[in-house]
């Protein structure tokens, strides 16, 4: 069955797709110096070039010195790395599709030691990584000052290149997540009594920068790479109380990470994460969680071969007809062929090329 929901046009305000396929974040590592090259252009134009609606970049590091940990993730400041993000845009435009980039802070998932800056420690909230697990310091409230500016220039400088919105990496247990989770957020002062005060911060100063109108995504998961069975809503109201700050501040669409697109969230009704994401806010919401795999995300990642489970993608077509959620972000299918959206839409099922971890050593 060929998922034909997919291929439909979407229209939100400040954002026109010619369908609802997103290529999900996905940190590659080909940036020498934080600079991207022409091979990291054409890498983003071929995903356009083979039908996917937007492109989200892989998560770009903010101006902040412990942003990040390896110096070939790539920079979202400064001349250099801007102009490489400049000729991202022009030909991911150029091909038909729209660009947000992913302004990204790893917090205390930085390894100070692995990277070009070692005597810049990894902040935090609390100075943890996971329960009990130290690395780096806590944030003082001058570092907290500084890590909304730093977010608010990447949001001003995607505006200014061309940029058709931004998403704000708030999950899987990077710097932001780590305020949202309460096992690493032992703060004693307002960051640690509200939880969500950071993020509402960072989002409001991007609006700020940006004015109205200009597309703000945020993406949030319940699981952490220190814990995959970590919760920070227990239910929907406690999801109903994040979503309504965020959207209060700012934020026009949200990408909820799941590791199965497929799985409810909450007991009691079939909705997944961003189902109840957009049953609670009714704004733009992106689902994602090993589309287009025939084994889940942690699975697919030991570097097994994984064929299309089109099982799934017709629940998937269904989920869209519904109206649970609007746009579907598929990572590793798309890395390993940029052309399964054409594919896919053509019914060439036995002409996809299967994910292995492989195809994560190259920018093909």
């Amino acid at each position: 069955m060929i998922p034909d929901h997919l291929f439909e046009p979407f229209r939100s305000p400040g954002l026109d797709l010619p369908n609802r396929i997103v290529m999900a974040p996905m940190t590659r590592c080909f940036s020498p110096d934080g600079v991207p090259g022409d091979d990291v252009v054409q890498y983003y134009r071929r995903r356009a070039e083979g039908g996917a609606g937007l492109i989200i970049s892989e998560g770009a590091a903010i101006d902040e010195p412990a942003a990040v940990t390896n110096p070939r993730i790539p920079r979202f400041h400064g001349e250099e790395p801007l102009d490489g993000w400049q000729r991202i845009v022009d030909a991911v435009h150029a091909a038909g599709s729209a660009f947000f980039p992913q302004l990204w802070h790893t917090g205390a998932a930085r390894q100070s030691e692995l990277s070009a800056n070692p005597e810049v420690e990894a902040i935090s909230p609390s100075g943890l990584f996971a329960p009990g697990q130290a690395v780096g310091r806590a944030m003082t409230d001058a570092d907290i000052e500084r890590l909304v500016a730093a977010y608010g220039q990447g949001a001003e400088d995607a505006k200014r290149l061309g940029c058709d919105g931004i998403e704000l990496h708030f999950a899987h247990g990077y710097l932001v997540d780590q305020f949202f989770w309460p096992e690493v957020n032992l703060r004693a002062d307002a960051h640690g009594a509200d939880r969500y005060l950071l993020a509402e911060a960072i989002v409001a100063e991007c609006r700020r920068r940006v004015g109205p109108g200009f597309p703000i995504g945020l993406r949030f998961s319940q699981w952490k790479q220190q814990d995959y069975d970590a919760r920070i809503f227990a239910n929907p109201a406690d999801l109903s109380a994040f979503l309504t700050r965020m959207v209060d501040a700012g934020v026009t669409i949200f990408h909820c990470s799941s590791r199965r697109f497929w799985e409810p969230e909450f007991e009691g009704e079939a909705l997944n994460l961003a189902g109840w994401t957009k049953k609670l806010t009714g704004v733009t919401v992106i689902t994602v969680g090993s589309v287009g795999l025939n084994q889940e995300f942690l699975v697919s990642r030991t570097g097994v071969d994984t064929a299309i489970d089109e099982s799934r993608l017709e629940a998937l077509n269904g989920m869209l007809a519904r109206g649970e959620f609007d746009l579907v972000a598929i990572g590793r299918a798309l890395l390993a062929d940029p052309l399964w959206p054409r594919k896919v839409r053509a019914g060439r099922f036995e002409n996809l090329i299967t994910y292995s971890k492989d195809a994560e050593r190259t920018l093909a």
